[in-house]
């Protein structure tokens, strides 16, 4: 944290900034290449581990063959929200890339956040994706096998809540046909043979 900010009088006084003003200060030069804007504060991205990077590669491959091109599946692509402009692990937006040739979607029909060392973090976006509209949030948790995913979102919320433990299998309310056992998103890494 920045030292001025640890003192609480300072900290309930700060200003946070405009999705505009932040766009004009990328388009000055004045935002870090690893930077994305949570709830008005320019947050500094964190570092991706082996294991988070795999997960969001393994996510990203199912759900761009599950898509069928029927939809925009990104990876780590921003959404412009009202106070934000976060870069979600994966999201599916409807329509196609082209609809998007000048401004970033505002909603998506899917976020995932794979959390390892972030889970508070990406707890702390469900509001902002509920605000939002956004569909459906998939909040994996690596450390616990586990994902959690939140759906019907409603006055900054999600109404609907299921936990899908290892060896479940995760639906999802607006994919339709899609699921995925969980077995297969977290199975143990093979050693190459020696």
């Amino acid at each position: 944290m920045i030292p001025v900010l640890e003192n609480p009088d300072i900290r309930h006084r700060a200003v946070p900034i405009s999705v505009q003003t932040y766009h004009w200060m990328q388009q000055q030069g004045l935002v870090p290449g690893r930077a994305e804007l949570i709830r008005g504060v320019i947050v500094e991205k964190m570092s991706k581990s082996p294991l988070h990077t795999g997960l969001t590669g393994h996510l990203w491959e199912v759900l761009l063959r599950w898509s069928g091109h029927q939809c925009w599946v990104r990876k780590e692509d921003p959404l412009t929200l009202a106070d934000s402009e976060p870069e979600p692990d994966v999201s599916i937006v409807s329509g196609r890339r082209e609809d998007y040739a000048d401004h970033h979607p505002s909603t998506a029909e899917l976020v995932v956040e794979v959390s390892v060392t972030t889970e508070s973090a990406d707890r702390a976006m469900l509001p902002a994706y509920a605000a939002a509209g956004v569909r459906e949030v998939w909040l994996v948790l690596a450390g616990k096998q586990q994902v959690e995913r939140y759906s019907a979102p409603a006055g900054g919320h999600y109404a609907g809540f299921v936990v899908f433990h290892a060896g479940e299998t995760l639906l999802s309310t607006v994919l339709g046909d899609f699921s995925l056992p969980l077995s297969e998103l977290f199975k143990p890494a093979v050693s190459p043979p020696v």
